[in-house]
């Protein structure tokens, strides 16, 4: 709860008779007069009114000031005023203050041990802000009645507030106490209000909050609080509010919590309580709110429900209730929002639910509810959202859902529905999201479909549909995702949708036909197009090659036929096997995995099962001349040679700009030693001959790879030693960017040591033959191993949660451990090597960059599409928050087995997205990996998921620095200890981990 300053206007009414304007301040004494003076000086000096102070405007008129009878301020009220830098300790002065509303402003520091001297203030309130430390000082007020430090960074309550024996509002929620909940408040007997939500609070709620008999509002929300809710709760009689959600609480609800009959809101949602609903909540006849979602409970629906005829809000979700929905439930008039999802709930939905005339949300999705969806539903005119999902549902839809006009969301999926999409569905004004996906309904779309204005989202899929894709609805000009996929859709795809603005099409599966039309817009399709399975012909349109924004295309299994187009962009999941496509794979798409391209006899290109394209006459002879005799020594560096490696790189850029130039004119040979400079970081006597002949002059044979500016060999050296070479190509050489990039590699890869970090062994300088010498890494890259099933089946639990945790470390380590700080800027499964022992090293450090504290840090966008963060589309700012976004998305990408760009844009689609509300963290793992089988693991997949959800956020100051999250892995445990396929991604991604302190620094 926020406490506006209203409650100030309610305390002065109290404790004062009167307050006047300017024509009664006249009437002041000599004295008042004095201290009147040194009111308005304190007041200047706070810096906060500096453009009323020099003009002779009466210090009492001032904007969010007012001063009682005698012209004395009484209250000042700034909040929101965009105020700066720190409180000010002249606000002291103010010795009659009563109200000081300073909130939601940009103050940060300590609060002044000058409050103390405010002994006759009744009100404090400077909630969200930046505030950091509370004086001791403030136990001299004493009539303090209000203080509110909500979304601050304080970190302790000090024991001093335990003396504010008038106090009875404490609201402290979002700020990072990191403690047990403090002991002295215990003392505050006139407390009516304490919200310490947010707080990080751990340990259990100790009996002596039975103490606080005064209480009405009590939140200890979104905390680490364990243990089960102590009996001593039910002595707080007058508690209108309790909410404890959000912690990790066990035990039952207790029976005697019908003890508390003045009790409004319940809210318990999201701990660990087991054991059945307690009858004796038919005693809490006030409540409007019960909300008891996300636990353990079992048992049936307690009968007495229907008692609680106050009732607005009921929440049973996502716990293990069977039996049937009772009948008793229909008295409850007052509800407006139902939710039992994902519970054991069996039988028919009884008659009584029809007199639910003001409900507005009903969802009974994920059950074991049968029977055929009764027709009283279309008697409940205020509903907007219907969720019958999951159910085992069977017969036609009915015909009256069609009277539900205020309907927005129809969930019908996954059940046993028959027969056609009544024509009557296709005529709610306000229907968003259509989903009746996995049923047995056939026939045709009707055209109809059209008439559905305000629709976003329709889910089709999985069914017997048959006929084409009307045309008509390329009229839906809200629709952003169209799913028809599985099902018996015939024909061609229809031309009208092309201006349609999708951000996902789905027609794979089906028996469509024609070529892909070239008219259709692509640059609308900003995330993901599936046309798999189909019997398309033709070409790949080249409008492909003008998005700029497509995360998954899937054209395979039809029948396409010509060459593969150039894709300028990034793609983050392809695929385009088992068609008719021929020619050269393009350079661009080499970094796919083979299974890509497969079924397409006629490509060729530089990928693993496809044979070489032939080369021109020209590459022959520039490759026939580069057979020389090399035989150059090579500078050794021994270890103790390290720390002067950085130092020397300034000088080998000099040295290398100054051959350049020799290059440029000349054109020398690169046999001459004065063009040639190599550094090595490992023992032995290594001659420049030894790595040509090692690689046979580079050949391609011995090319495992490209990278973003040159190509990776592998090379063994004549001691036996296996190297990876990364050779920066001759005409890429020339270019500043790609000169840059290389420099950058050998910069920071010579100045830091991480046992994460890829190890750079030396590098050679030469104006035609430039290359890096890393150790080598037998496993590959991760988008390697997750590309290829076997690989991947290797990639276990345990490793993966590790690779992560590898990551996190080494990110840490540049972003904190570094000074300045450095920034990779590409993080991606691309730029993860694995070893031998399947253990992750960062790698490519081409587009790094140090963070200048004293710069913009402004930068163009570089990276991998896919992993690069959303505020550097708008504020070209590069920040560490720039990596911990990278960071999210390859954390999915571990545990999903894939780029997880079709999810990335479901959970960006709105705060809590419909379109994921059924999905649990089960359904989107790796499928290729057998379900985790200990708790422990468990629990390691769930607080992965839960840090890749936090580092997602949009707001980059929301997400978490990489040393919190590093430091989390240290003591890694399981925030969740349910089973996997119990745990919803909503669930994951509301989780308040990190959600203040040094997340938000």
């Amino acid at each position: 709860m926020t406490f506006s300053f209203y409650t100030c206007f309610a305390i002065l009414l109290f404790l004062l008779s009167i307050t006047v304007g300017s024509s009664e301040i006249a009437r002041s004494t000599n004295n008042d007069s004095e201290s009147l003076l040194a009111e308005e000086k304190a007041l200047m000096e706070t810096g906060w009114w500096s453009n009323y102070s020099n003009i002779g405007v009466h210090h009492c008129t001032w904007p969010g000031v007012r001063c009682s009878a005698t012209g004395i301020v009484i209250e000042i009220d700034l909040s929101g005023h965009g105020l700066n830098g720190s409180i000010t300790p002249q606000i002291g002065a103010l010795s009659e203050l009563k109200c000081l509303n300073l909130s939601s402003n940009n103050l940060r520091g300590v609060l002044p041990s000058s409050l103390g001297n405010l002994t006759q203030l009744a009100v404090l309130d400077v909630s969200y802000n930046e505030i950091y430390s509370i004086p001791l000082e403030i136990e001299k007020m004493e009539n303090l009645v209000l203080l509110n430090l909500t979304r601050n960074l304080i970190v302790h309550m000090p024991s001093a507030i335990g003396l504010l024996t008038n106090l009875t509002h404490l609201i402290m929620t979002s700020n990072p106490l990191q403690s047990i909940i403090p002991p002295h408040i215990w003392n505050l007997k006139k407390l009516m209000t304490l919200h310490l939500g947010n707080c990080q609070l751990h340990g259990s709620i100790p009996p002596n909050i039975g103490k606080l008999k005064s209480l009405v509002n009590l939140h200890l929300s979104r905390n680490m609080l364990v243990g089960p809710i102590p009996s001593s709760v039910n002595n707080l009689t007058n508690l209108a509010s309790l909410v404890l959600y959000g912690n990790l609480l066990n035990g039952s609800i207790p029976q005697e919590i019908g003890r508390l009959t003045n009790l409004i809101t319940l809210e318990l949602s999201s701990n660990l309580l087991v054991g059945p609903i307690p009858s004796s909540v038919n005693h809490l006849t006030n409540l409007a709110s019960l909300v008891l979602n996300d636990n353990q409970l079992n048992g049936s629906i307690p009968h007495e429900i229907g008692r609680l005829t106050n009732l607005v809000t009921l929440h049973l979700s996502a716990n293990m209730l069977l039996g049937p929905i009772p009948s008793s439930l229909g008295k409850l008039s007052r509800l407006e929002s139902f939710s039992l999802y994902t519970n054991k709930i069996n039988g028919s939905i009884p008659l009584e639910i029809r007199n639910l005339k003001r409900l507005t949300y009903l969802d009974l999705g994920a059950n074991n509810l049968s029977g055929e969806i009764p027709s009283f539903l279309g008697l409940l005119p205020s509903l907007s959202s219907l969720y019958l999902d999951s159910n085992l549902f069977e017969g036609f839809i009915p015909l009256d859902i069609g009277k539900l006009k205020n309907l927005t969301v129809l969930y019908l999926s996954y059940n046993k529905l028959t027969g056609s999409i009544p024509s009557s569905l296709l005529h709610l004004p306000n229907l968003m999201d259509l989903t009746i996906a996995s049923n047995h309904l056939e026939g045709p779309i009707p055209h109809e479909i059209e008439s559905l204005n305000a629709l976003k989202y329709l889910n089709l899929s999985d069914n017997k549909l048959s006929g084409p894709i009307p045309s008509q609805i390329g009229n839906l000009s809200n629709l952003r995702s169209l799913i028809l996929a599985n099902n018996n859709l015939s024909g061609r795809i229809p031309l009208q949708i092309s201006g349609l603005s999708l951000y996902e099409l789905d027609l794979s599966h089906n028996i469509i036909s024609g070529d892909i039309p070239s008219q259709l817009n692509f640059q609308n399709y900003s995330q993901n197009i599936f046309l798999s399975h189909n019997l398309l012909l033709g070409v790949i349109p080249s409008q492909f090659g003008n998005s700029t924004d497509l995360s998954s295309l899937d054209l395979s299994w039809n029948n396409l036929t010509g060459t593969i187009p150039e894709f300028p962009f990034y793609v983050g999941n392809l695929n385009l096997s088992f068609n008719s496509l021929r020619g050269q794979i393009p350079d661009g798409l080499l970094h796919f995995a083979p299974e890509t391209f497969i079924g397409n006899k006629d490509l060729c290109g530089s990928i693993q099962g496809f044979r070489p394209c032939p080369s021109s006459p020209n590459v022959n002879r520039e490759r026939n001349s580069k057979v020389v005799k090399h035989n150059l020594p090579i500078v050794i560096l021994v270890p103790t040679l390290l720390f002067f490696v950085s130092t020397f790189v300034l000088v080998i850029f000099i040295l290398f700009r100054r051959y350049r130039a020799k290059a440029l004119k000349s054109e020398p040979s690169p046999t001459k030693n004065g063009d040639l400079f190599c550094i090595w970081n490992f023992d032995g006597k290594i001659a420049f001959e030894d790595i040509i002949k090692a690689t046979e002059d580079f050949d391609i044979k011995y090319c495992i790879g490209t990278g973003g500016y040159g190509s990776v060999y592998r090379a063994i050296l004549p001691s036996g030693k296996v190297v990876a070479l990364k050779k920066l190509h001759r005409l890429e050489a020339e270019q500043p960017a790609y000169d840059t990039s290389f420099r950058n590699e050998i910069k920071f890869l010579t100045e830091i040591r991480h046992k994460n970090i890829v190890k750079l062994h030396g590098f050679c300088l030469h104006n035609r033959c430039m290359f890096l010498i890393y150790e080598y890494m037998e496993n590959g890259s991760l988008f390697y191993a997750l590309s290829i099933d076997e690989e991947a089946v290797e990639l276990d639990w345990t490793k993966r949660v590790n690779i992560v945790k590898g990551v996190a470390h080494a990110l840490s380590y540049m972003h904190h451990d570094c000074n300045p700080p450095i920034v990779h800027r590409d993080i991606s499964s691309n730029n993860i090597l694995l070893n031998s022992e399947l253990e992750a090293f960062i790698s490519d450090f081409g587009t790094a960059r140090l963070l200048d504290p004293n710069s913009s840090n402004q930068t163009v966008i570089v990276g991998t599409y896919g992993y690069i963060a959303p505020e550097l589309a708008y504020s070209l700012v590069v920040t560490e928050k720039c990596d911990v976004y990278s960071f999210g998305v390859l954390a999915l990408e571990i545990l999903m087995g894939k780029h997880p760009g079709e999810l990335l844009s479901t959970l960006s689609s709105t705060p809590s997205p419909s379109n994921i509300k059924n999905v649990m963290l089960n359904e989107i793992l790796d499928p290729r990996l057998s379900p985790p089988r200990s708790r422990k693991m468990t629990g390691d997949i769930a607080f992965v998921a839960v840090i890749a959800f936090a580092c997602l956020r949009a707001k980059p100051k929301a997400r978490p620095t990489m040393k919190s999250v590093s430091q989390e892995f240290l003591h890694i445990k399981s925030p969740i200890s349910v089973h996997l396929h119990e745990i919803s991604l909503i669930k994951l991604k509301n989780h308040d981990m990190f959600m203040s302190g040094e997340s938000y620094k």
